[in-house]
């Protein structure tokens, strides 16, 4: 993996040499002219010493955040740093140096799983930044530019090499992306957060990204067609358009590197909510913007037919929603199995970390993989081992915070931090996704799976819009005051056809959240009741 130094900050691109002049530029892109957050890492000790009380508004919230590093002003004094793993991979190793990182945080420390395949560690304090720095790199690990505005965790097919259903094994595609941009010729000053994905299997949704790649056939070859401008933000929220262009896999580092330099130079920098690729796709026109796009990337150029195919062979394209990984399932390896561990809401503590990283190197092989659902897979487990694994796992009087067969709602439960953790969260979104969902598994049996996405505000990092049911923190009145509460969202597609859910109830009271739920899951999901306990 990338380590954290692989640009020293002597090699840094000057500010003055990122974007382009504007007329007007807001109050951040004022701030992010003045300095490159990247030069604050070798000034990490300087700072802890200064105290963080003692840090200007733009080094607390917006330059730290190029080392990964996260001001939260609801717990002060306690920052989260969020990692870089691309493709979702991990080893025990990793595991258990970051378990150790979040076990010396005490009561304070935890860990979540993210949307996009990484590990945010919360409960550090200033002080442990300039240690934690080199241990990542000592291991091969990196949270650099994984905050603000920069490309975000390159994601792919969690379980590319081992999936019998993959078509291209993302794993060095995604590595490759990720050492272009955080390379010398990477970006630096981005207008806005990119998010970068590569599919491998027919299960790869991708269209909430930036810029997506899905495998496809051009002239007897498997490549990839380009899908951009997906995003979901509080203002708006759309799915990703073919560019109508097919690349070969050796093309895509240079060509991501090549469409994220041409963002950097021509995105709007003077209003922040219109700053996300599609608003300047659509400024441009689809056309005129695959041009500009294509005259940057030499590897594009050439007879019009090579660079600009029209067609693919779909029948390698995305034909159904991201499958349960939970579970034992037989690898593409013959004699071996993965577990799928869920992870309910994504939320780990030290133990946890610890535990699951003695079960990689106890029974697989020393390797995991985190999914965008927030789930864990441990990968290589030999078949005459799963017995034992499962005999392990199942131990009684042993408290795990992950399980082998979760019910059919939680499997695919997917929450953001919430207000413990987040300012701008309007509820307690893990632990009121938790309580809710279990209570529906005690009341309702399911004849199938049912994706919930939870959300605690506008921002969508929940991604609502892509669950069955989607929900988002909201307020509503009830006995004239206003409570906690959440908007249902319903109808979020993942598969071949692909849609954003809609709006149906714009603010249900939490007190009363679980039996609306279970009325939808009865009239919308085919739940039946659970007969009483005897």
């Amino acid at each position: 993996m990338a380590s954290s130094d692989a640009s020293p900050a002597s090699a840094l691109r000057p500010p003055e040499d990122g974007p382009p002049a504007a007329t007007a530029l807001n109050k951040i892109e004022k701030a992010k002219a003045t300095l490159c957050g990247l030069d604050l890492e070798p000034r990490l000790r300087e700072l802890a010493a200064s105290g963080w009380e003692s840090l200007d508004e733009a080094t607390l919230t917006i330059h730290l955040k190029w080392l990964g590093i996260f001001f939260r002003p609801v717990t002060p004094g306690r920052f989260m740093v969020r990692l870089r793993l691309p493709n979702g991979l991990i080893n025990a190793d990793q595991l258990e140096l970051l378990a150790d990182v979040v076990d010396r945080c005490g009561e304070e420390g935890s860990a979540d799983i993210t949307t996009r395949q990484n590990l945010q560690l919360r409960g550090l304090l200033l002080e442990d930044m300039a240690p934690l720095m080199l241990d990542l790199h000592r291991v091969g690990l990196t949270s650099r530019q994984s905050g603000h505005d920069n490309p975000r965790n390159v994601t792919g097919n969690p379980l590319a090499g081992i999936d019998p259903e993959e078509f291209i094994d993302t794993r060095p595609l995604v590595e490759a992306i990720q050492e272009a941009l955080l390379g010398p010729e990477g970006p630096r000053n981005l207008p806005r957060k990119f998010n970068v994905a590569v599919g491998g299997a027919p299960d790869s949704f991708l269209l909430h990204n930036d810029l997506a790649f899905l495998p496809a056939f051009h002239s007897g070859e498997l490549g990839f067609t380009v899908m951009v401008g997906g995003f979901f933000s509080g203002q708006r929220n759309a799915l990703a358009i073919p560019l109508g262009l097919w690349l070969p896999a050796s093309a895509l580092p240079g060509f991501t590197l090549a469409l994220i330099r041409h963002f950097e130079q021509n995105g709007d920098r003077a209003v922040r909510s219109r700053t996300r690729l599609m608003y300047l796709i659509e400024a441009l026109g689809l056309e005129a913007y695959r041009r500009e796009v294509i005259a940057t990337h030499s590897a594009l150029r050439g007879p019009e037919e090579a660079a600009l195919p029209r067609s693919h062979d779909g029948s390698h394209g995305v034909t159904r929603a991201p499958r349960d990984v939970c579970g034992f399932h037989p690898q593409k390896q013959e004699g071996l199995s993965w577990a799928g561990l869920n992870v309910p809401m994504g939320r780990l503590d030290a133990a946890a970390m610890a535990d699951l990283a003695h079960l990689a190197r106890t029974w697989g092989d020393g390797e995991l993989r985190l999914t965008e659902s927030q789930n864990v897979v441990i990968s290589g487990v030999p078949n005459a081992r799963l017995d034992a694994l499962r005999a392990e796992l199942d131990a009684p009087g042993r408290q795990r915070a992950f399980r082998l067969k979760p019910g059919p709602l939680m499997a695919e439960a997917v929450s953001c931090t919430g207000n413990r953790f987040c300012g701008f969260a309007l509820i307690p979104t893990k632990t009121t996704a938790l309580a809710v969902v279990e209570e529906l598994e005690r009341r309702l049996e399911l004849p199938h799976p049912v994706r919930t996405h939870w959300t605690g505000c506008p921002n969508a990092c929940g991604q609502p819009y892509m669950g069955q049911i989607g929900l988002m923190g909201a307020k509503a009145r009830q006995g004239g005051q206003m409570v906690e509460a959440a908007k249902i969202f319903l109808d979020g597609s993942m598969d071949s056809h692909p849609r954003l859910a809609d709006l149906h109830d714009k603010g249900v009271p939490l007190a009363s959240l679980t039996d609306t739920l279970e009325s939808l899951l009865v009239e919308r999901f085919g739940a039946r009741h659970r007969a009483p306990s005897p």
